[in-house]
């Protein structure tokens, strides 16, 4: 395993779509295909499945040296309203382009720091929201809390308008690990907003876990887990820490890259962590998640209905997510779309009465083919191009891309199927890149992923 991982630990997407957000075809998107984009795929299913929502609240009050998501770091909360009242105001222009009333089967607020907000503004977004909308009947609503700033008071708040699920970003309980990322917090904080969660009645809990941060050794991992073990959430991430400084705006460079567990060693956190989740009785899913078989993201996984987008994996896959906020990425399963990155850009065009989008990618009939091919890989470590509508042109070049992993036994190809063995699975998203066709064809050399293992 160990010259495996030293072979395949190279650049790669974490697939969260295809194409990759650095191979969209910006050149030939515009704001009008979009429209046009989302409205066929909410026609097509708004009243068979419903459609999600994503809530990017952007507005940390630290930045963490760890996070790579887009967010604005400030202490003046008096910015919320204002904000909300954008994320308002774009989710009417979207109601303006369909003549059904939308039927949300999932919402997610995300971030940056969505506990940022009190609990009024938090209740005024939910409630506007829901205003001009019908909740389904089978809805799962979940946001992420940082539990060094989550309030009861919140928690109940959001329950009361129909949360059920929290994700509570932990990361790691030691120390100088904690004083490296500028995540500070105690586990008698993470114990108190998880007990309060299950005290007013959300039904799943979820820890999110990384591995591979500076300073992090197999101890420190070893005392994370037994202490998230004394908490027992239904479902446990646990991420790769994903070093990509390079990216604008990151904040990425609160240590030295000397810091951080490499290659092998790296990975062996993983395989420690694995083996202590089913030792506690969690099951692994797709890729880099834990939960608990009274879960739903373990039902999904048996019933072969796990999907996977931006907000990455999630029991309930709808066609068309819909993302509001600044910098949040919309998937019409036809075309993906991304708003600016900034909020003061942002507020300023949906004031305007514009849609915020300032890049996308429309797919055609082969990206949605191989799209399907990776999300099966990603989600059932499987796919098959042996019916018309999956077959792919110049499969030849993919099996060429595939032949050394073939030979190192990390895939097994049987009558134009494709099977992943559990011992292989840490090497799926180097799969995935034999059949993407978009990194092949477009090779750059500037860094743009985070090591794949």
């Amino acid at each position: 395993m160990k010259n495996l991982i030293q072979k395949y630990n190279v650049p790669g997407p974490r697939y969260t779509s295809y194409p990759t957000v650095p191979y969209w075809n910006n050149e030939t998107f515009s704001k009008d295909k979009w429209i046009k984009s989302f409205q066929h795929s909410f026609i097509e299913s708004n009243q068979k499945e419903g459609i999600s929502l994503y809530i990017h609240l952007p507005f940390c009050e630290n930045l963490c040296t760890f996070c790579a998501c887009h967010k604005h770091i400030t202490k003046r909360h008096e910015v919320e309203e204002e904000y909300i009242s954008s994320v308002l105001k774009e989710w009417k222009l979207y109601l303006n382009l369909v003549e059904e009333t939308p039927i949300i089967k999932e919402l997610h607020l995300g971030g940056g720091t969505p506990t940022f907000f009190s609990k009024e503004n938090l209740e005024l977004l939910i409630n506007g929201l829901l205003l001009n909308a019908i909740k389904h009947k089978d809805a799962e609503f979940s946001f992420e809390g940082h539990p060094s700033n989550t309030t009861k008071e919140q928690l109940q708040t959001l329950y009361n308008c129909g949360f059920r699920r929290v994700s509570y970003g932990v990361q790691d309980y030691n120390e100088n690990v904690q004083k490296a990322i500028h995540r500070i917090q105690s586990f008698n904080e993470v114990k108190q907003v998880t007990d309060w969660a299950r005290e007013i009645g959300y039904t799943s809990v979820s820890h999110d876990l990384i591995f591979g941060l500076p300073h992090q050794t197999k101890e420190n991992v070893i005392y994370t887990i037994n202490k998230t073990k004394e908490l027992k959430p239904d479902r446990i991430s646990f991420y790769s820490y994903a070093h990509v400084p390079w990216v604008k705006g990151v904040g990425q460079r609160g240590f030295n890259e000397k810091d951080l567990p490499k290659d092998e060693y790296k990975r062996e956190l993983y395989e420690i962590g694995k083996q202590l989740f089913a030792n506690l009785g969690y099951e692994e899913i797709g890729m880099d998640h834990f939960a608990l078989k009274s879960d739903s993201l373990y039902k999904a996984t048996q019933e072969k209905t796990l999907h996977r987008n931006f907000m990455g994996y999630t029991s309930n896959k709808t066609q068309l997510m819909i993302g509001l906020g600044m910098s949040a990425i919309s998937d019409s399963w036809y075309g993906f779309s991304q708003n600016v990155k900034t909020v003061k850009e942002y507020q300023r065009l949906v004031s305007l009465g514009e849609l915020p989008v300032f890049r996308g990618h429309i797919l055609n009939e082969e990206d949605q083919i191989i799209r399907q091919h990776i999300l099966n890989l990603m989600c059932h470590f499987t796919t098959s191009w042996s019916s018309e509508d999956m077959r792919i042109s110049n499969i030849d070049l993919h099996l060429n891309q595939l032949k050394d992993l073939l030979d190192d036994n990390l895939v097994q190809l049987k009558n134009d199927t494709i099977y992943i063995p559990e011992h292989a699975r840490p090497f799926v998203r180097n799969i995935c890149m034999a059949f993407d066709k978009k990194l092949l064809k477009l090779k750059s050399d500037q860094k743009t992923f985070s090591l794949t293992i």
